[in-house]
């Protein structure tokens, strides 16, 4: 039996870090209203130089380099993103050319908060299935180029970011690798998280908009009950998480979910002060930076968590 294992995680932020008292300057909001609704500190948002693509590309040659591969062992690239480069062809396609890769699968695929979830699935069935070795699953966005900067209700959430990692195929013999994973579309929903443009409506990009209140309901009881599926189909339970890593959307609704769960806050990995919501990157930002400073291991048991527009939700259980 193949198993998909983890050997490496990498991450890329723009340049430019925006704190909430800056945003304050030309935005009708506080410091104080952001921190105390979201827990939202700062946010980083791309330059003129700076595209999902580029950022993606960034992740994925520190994912490499943690994983000690180069670009030429990666046969797989799927990118998860709701703000490509283009409409087409796909972003990872940039990334693949931007790394130097002549010749393998690459593609995205759209899922928005949750993409990354979806990303991990389809390529850790691919490599079990025997199709690919080796993949480099992405998370990128670039939210800030589709925010309404004069709507203080969204405009301060979200921040632009990348996270990656390389997936490898390995005996399955071992317990390291996705020990399960569980995915939810519901697109009853749409209404309540969405962006108000597109190529075959309105020609086009569009602006982001959400029903907070709405939204933060359904994910608490969503994330919730995913988490316990993922840990159900893996036959574990939440006392065996070393570590659970979600979607950075709203520091409360994190809290929420670890109380519905009955998990320790200190088992929560908490960016979203630091880098708001990025949406697909997120999670695998959020991983990468707990890797990096020591506070994940391996041998772990972590569960990733996400829900998003649509809506979409999922969660994997994974042994580092």
């Amino acid at each position: 039996m193949i198993r998909s294992i983890i050997t490496g995680t990498g991450s890329a932020l723009p340049v430019r870090r925006v704190s909430n008292a800056e945003l304050a300057e030309t935005v009708d909001t506080t410091d104080e209203w952001i921190v105390e609704r979201t827990g939202i500190r700062f946010r980083h948002i791309a330059g003129p130089d700076e595209t999902t693509a580029t950022l993606a590309a960034d992740a994925c040659r520190a994912a490499l380099t943690a994983a000690g591969r180069s670009a030429q062992d990666i046969d797989l690239i799927v990118l998860a993103t709701a703000t490509p480069d283009q409409t087409f062809p796909a972003s990872a396609t940039k990334v693949q050319a931007m790394l130097g890769i002549d010749d393998c699968v690459a593609f995205d695929v759209a899922a928005v908060c949750s993409g990354f979830l979806y990303a991990l699935q389809v390529a850790d069935s691919m490599i079990r299935a025997g199709a690919h070795n080796r993949a480099l699953v992405i998370g990128a966005e670039t939210f800030s180029r589709i925010l309404d900067w004069d709507d203080r209700t969204t405009c301060v959430l979200f921040g632009d970011g990348a996270g990656a990692i390389v997936l490898e195929g390995e005996d399955g013999s071992g317990e390291r690798g996705i020990l399960a994973t569980k995915l939810h579309a519901d697109g009853r929903h749409n209404a309540l998280l969405y962006v108000d443009g597109g190529p075959s409506t309105t020609g086009t990009v569009g602006k982001v908009r959400m029903k907070g209140r709405e939204v933060f309901r359904h994910a608490v009881v969503n994330l919730a009950t995913v988490m316990g599926e993922s840990l159900a189909a893996a036959g574990l339970s939440s006392d065996d998480v070393d570590w659970v890593v979600p979607h950075q959307a709203n520091a409360r609704i994190l809290d929420a979910t670890a109380r519905k769960l009955g998990l320790a806050p200190e088992k929560v990995v908490v960016t979203v002060d630091q880098h708001a919501n990025t949406s697909a990157a997120s999670v695998p930002l959020a991983l990468d930076t707990a890797v990096r400073d020591g506070r994940i291991k391996p041998g772990q048991l972590i569960v990733l968590e996400a829900m998003g527009g649509g809506f979409t939700w999922g969660a994997a259980v994974v042994r580092l």
